[in-house]
């Protein structure tokens, strides 16, 4: 466990390094400069702001030291946002969207879950093609197109809920049903086939002739050996949730980071975008990295040996 553990960081720092220096030379692709679109810049003041952020040096020396900057933890300052830090700005917006985010998850794990195992339970009945159905709605529904009906006929023709904000628990339920409709259509039907897989198991027959009762064998043997497909798509979730909320944040006018980062990426903030960029990434890698540390522990038959599993 140690030495895969060894390994998955290792792994974590070359993709993290990869991803930063591809964002930043992408950045450096792209035609002019940040600047070029303010009004009433004179070409003296075009070059001092060019000078100021450093983008008048070669783009070697702007990358090494982008790199030693980043080492100690410092995204620059933003280019749009007046002396504003960007780690900070990020740690500030990344609370509303943390929040936004860790609500959809615990919906979409327990609603899919339940979903799935009711699906499962009564396999081949109304109440099982209801819950396929909707399943396959909330797949094929973009979570942006959701949130619009939502907002449209929740908020603004029924009047239950707040067109825009997160100021109350109320609020909540609009933005989080529109995250969470996909992942807890994804979990349903995985539960729902894992389980109906387990159900068949030559061990659940042979606890149920040994005489364990429905509890006992629903919790030790099946919800236990069902979950693992969803444990593994939970980590790719989280952070699919998390960074997928961009849209709906701007949808229902939530100031968290999904937010900031239109709002850079339409201002051209360069340091903002690659910030977060790089932010984000690096959420996604701590998320499959911890997803891949639950399953062995969840499922202790997983052997691991030279950093795979086995």
């Amino acid at each position: 466990m140690v030495r895969y553990v060894i390994n998955r960081l290792v792994f974590m720092l070359i993709s993290l390094f990869i991803l930063i220096s591809a964002t930043f030379f992408l950045m450096k692709a792209i035609p002019g400069n940040p600047f070029m679109g303010e009004k009433n810049v004179s070409p003296e003041i075009e070059a001092r702001l060019m000078e100021q952020y450093g983008l008048d040096k070669p783009v070697f020396q702007q990358y090494t030291k982008y790199l030693g900057d980043i080492a100690t933890g410092d995204f620059g300052i933003s280019m749009k946002r007046l002396n504003q830090d960007v780690g900070g700005i990020i740690g500030d917006t990344f609370a509303v969207s943390l929040k936004l985010g860790a609500v959809a998850i615990v919906v979409a794990v327990i609603v899919g879950v339940l979903l799935g195992m009711i699906a499962a339970m009564n396999h081949r009945k109304i109440i099982d093609n209801v819950a396929m159905i909707l399943a396959v709605l909330g797949i094929a529904v973009p979570s942006f197109v959701l949130a619009s009906l939502l907002q449209f006929y929740l908020a603004q023709e029924f009047g239950w809920f707040k067109v825009m904000g997160l100021n109350g628990p109320l609020d909540y339920v609009l933005p989080v049903a529109a995250l969470s409709a996909q992942p807890i259509a994804f979990i349903a039907r995985l539960t729902r086939s894992s389980m109906l897989e387990v159900l068949h198991a030559d061990y659940v027959k042979t606890a149920k002739a040994k005489g364990l009762n429905s509890i006992t064998i629903m919790f030790k043997h099946i919800i236990r050996n069902a979950i693992l497909p969803v444990v593994t798509y939970v980590g790719p979730m989280t952070a699919n949730i998390i960074t997928g909320s961009v849209v709906i944040e701007r949808i229902f006018g939530i100031g968290g980071i999904g937010k900031v980062f239109v709002e850079s990426i339409t201002t051209r903030d360069y340091t903002m975008i690659m910030g977060i960029t790089i932010f984000y990434g690096l959420i996604l890698m701590v998320a499959r990295f911890i997803t891949d540390i639950a399953y062995v522990i969840i499922d202790p038959r997983i052997k691991l040996s030279n950093g795979k599993e086995g």
